[in-house]
Formats: C-alpha cells, structure tokens, sequence
C-alpha cells in the first residue's frame, strides 16, 4: 500500500471507473450489475484507503473488489441470477457464431468494444452516445448535458431509457462484425470526440483541462486509427485531436487560468505532436469529398502553422467553416465561421453574423456564444454591450477558469463604459 493522500482518490476514481465498468459488463453482461458492483467497490475504496492508504494497483484492487461484489450480488439474488444466465447464453451463442471480424484479432480495447455494443442501431442515435458517456466513461450526467447543450434532466432521462432498452431488449454485449462495425464507427467516433471536448475545455470543477479524458480519448483514436486505417475519418478524428491537444500546454497560464489562441505563447505548443497531426489530415483529406473531422483537422492544421494570431490563414478558415456547415449545418459551426469572418474581416462583420444567429436555440444555453460576441463588441469599444453580453457569458461558464477570465473581460467593460456624467444630454 502507498500513502498517497486522500485527495487523490478522486483522480484514482476518475481514471479507473471506465475501465471498471468495460471489464465487469464484459465478464457478467449486465449494465445494472456492473454499475452496482463498481459503485460498491468505489465506496469499500473510500472506507479503506483513507486509513490503509491507496494501492500499488487500484485499479486491479478496485476489480477484485467489484467482482466479488459482484459474485455476492448473484448468490443473494437468485431471480437475478437466472436471468443474467440466460443473457449469458445468448452472448455465447453470439461468441460461436461465425462472423467476419472487423481485423484480425478483434478490438483490443475493452471499453472500446462497448462503445461499439452501445452504438446498437436498436438505441436512438442520441441515446447510445448518452449512456456511452455516462455509464463506459464515467462523465457526470451534468458533463453529458453539456456535450449535447441539453438540460441535465432530459441527458438523464436518455441514459435511462437506453439503458432500459439495454434490458428489455437483451442487446448482448459483444464485438460486432465488420458489417455492423462500419455501421456503428460515426457513433463511436461522436463519443470518442466528446470524451476529447471535455478533457480539452471542462464543462465544469476548478481546471481548465482534464487531460486524463483528452489523453484518453487520442489513445482510443489511435487504436480505432490502427485497426481501421483506411477509414478517413478515423484519420481525421485523431489529426483533429494532436492538432488541438498540442496547444494544450499553452492554454493556462502559470496560475491555471484561461489564455486565448492569439495570446498563446506558440513555443510552448508540441510541434511533434503538430508534425504528426499536419501528415494525418492530408491523408483524411485524399480520396474523396472531405468529412467533418477532415475539415476540422485542416482548420486545426491552419492554427497550428502560423506563427501568430495575425499570420494565420483566416479567410481559408473561414471558407473551412462553409465546407464543414454544408457537410454537418450547426449553429455552432456557423459561430465559429462568424469568429473567423471577424479575424479575417473586421469585428463588425462578424458581429452582423453572429448577431443572425441570436435566435437558435441551441446558442440559448451555450457560453461561447454570448462570450464572443461580447467580445467583438468590446473589440468596437461598444463597451455597455459587451458587458451585458459578458454577464450572460459568467451565468453558462462552466469551469472555474472560464468564470474567471469572464469576469476580468466584464471588470475591464466597466472600466471603459462611459458613465451617466459623460453622456452628453439630448
């Protein structure tokens, strides 16, 4: 046993929850089962190793613990065990049966390959990249919300009917073959860029970045990457996320807080990463029409190969934006085409864009919005404004660092704004 201190259990909980709950629906094939059994070893955990410290191995201390939990749940509850016999059935038939493997060998990921089961076409589209993120990579319902700019009450309410849907429709928990892969990949794909998002930018606690989930999600696209190389949207997923995640070091300043893409110190970014990044996207960009990952690894591309904000290529950015909203229409395409309009244009162009946008609904609730346009605002020193936009922006910032920068940009509103005194009088 280590000493480590009781406030790295949380971290422990975090990195080992998903794996957790991957191995025990694979060995019992039960979500319901697996939740309980990890919940119950998470809080044997919180009970024994604040006084006996944390293991060597948590996470295989914490899968002994789950799985006799687990064992005992069964022996008590015999209804339950019958039932979760016959689940075992059909999965051993599925097992024998002979199928095309997607590669030789199969997924060598556990959770990957339940990502695959819960992008069953028997789930509606949102609800199995709800519970996949919920349930396989530990994301609070809250953070779930968030990925989809949806109230935490219908992200809950998506996570419970896929997962009784799971149940009454016996989904069996089981690699699927190449054909059903190919139509399970752009689900995978969605979870594993969400996943990428959160540890990139939090949606919530008092970091800017979790780069446990940013980490996480570039390991994942790079086994998808080697098991599917010819799929050019796993090559531009994981282009897109070296592209970004090698700014990551740049993004917090010494104290954590939050620094813009024109403030960055650029000698900080990781040009290995960039290298590697720039040679993908080409590939996801050859063949064929672009898809939206391809586009967005080549407006990541663009950022990473200037040497300042001004150097930047923002008319062609700007032009990307179009590509990728006749590919995937989304208001929040449109923002960021707006943004870029507004570097490559002047802030009054794109504030007459983004001011179009103000209607969409699914801008209501989403703190970049009124985050840039408060910021285009002050950018014409139409101070008063932006100070209302930039109050809207700290009511929606998740993370402690964002709330933070808002309210230095919102301090510097009032500083500027005219007062009463210096309105002149009609």
């Amino acid at each position: 046993m280590s000493r480590r201190p009781a406030l790295s259990l949380e971290a422990v909980f975090r990195e080992e929850y998903g794996q957790l709950l991957a191995t025990l629906v694979g060995r019992f094939g039960d979500l319901d089962l697996a939740e309980d059994a990890t919940s119950d070893a998470l809080e044997a955990a919180l009970s024994r190793w604040p006084v006996d410290g944390v293991p060597s191995r948590p996470g295989a201390w914490l899968l002994t613990t789950a799985r006799r939990r687990a064992v005992d749940r069964l022996r008590r509850d015999q209804t339950y065990a019958a039932k979760l016999a016959e689940i075992q059935v059909e999965q051993d038939r599925a097992f024998q049966a002979p199928s095309a493997d997607p590669v030789d060998g199969g997924l060598p990921d556990e959770r990957l390959q339940l990502f695959f089961t819960c992008a069953h076409p028997a789930l509606a589209p949102d609800d199995r990249i709800a519970i996949t993120l919920r349930c396989l990579v530990g994301m609070t319902t809250t953070e779930v919300a968030r990925a989809f700019l949806i109230p935490s009450s219908t992200a809950g309410q998506r996570i419970s009917r896929a997962k009784n849907k799971i149940r009454v429709a016996r989904i069996p928990f089981r690699v699927p073959d190449r054909h059903e892969m190919a139509q399970r990949l752009p689900g995978v794909l969605q979870v594993v860029y969400s996943i990428f998002t959160e540890g990139y930018a939090a949606s919530s606690g008092e970091n800017l970045l979790r780069t446990d989930l940013a980490d996480e999600a570039i390991r994942l696209g790079r086994i998808l990457h080697g098991l599917l190389p010819a799929e050019r949207e796993v090559t531009g997923l994981l282009s897109l996320m070296l592209c970004t995640h090698a700014r990551s070091s740049a993004r917090a300043g010494k104290d954590g807080e939050m620094v813009m893409l024109e403030e960055q110190d650029r000698r900080l970014w990781d040009r290995e990463m960039i290298d590697e990044g720039r040679t993908l996207v080409v590939l996801a960009l050859t063949g064929g029409s672009p898809g939206p990952y391809g586009v967005q690894a080549a407006i990541a591309a663009l950022h990473d190969e200037a040497t300042d904000a001004e150097s930047t290529d923002w008319p062609q950015i700007a032009e990307l934006y179009g590509v990728l909203a006749t590919i995937t229409p989304s208001p929040i395409v449109s923002l960021n085409r707006a943004a870029a309009i507004a570097m490559s244009e002047g802030p009054s162009a794109g504030l007459e864009v983004m001011e179009a946008l103000s209607t969409e609904p699914l801008l209501q609730n989403y703190y970049p919005y009124p985050a840039a346009r408060a910021d285009l605002l002050a950018r014409l020193e139409r101070w008063s404004e932006a100070a209302r936009w930039f109050e809207r922006a700290l009511g929606l910032a998740g993370s402690e660092p964002e709330q933070r920068f808002v309210q230095r940009r919102l301090a510097a509103c009032y500083r500027n704004a005219p007062t009463p005194e210096d309105t002149p009088g009609f």
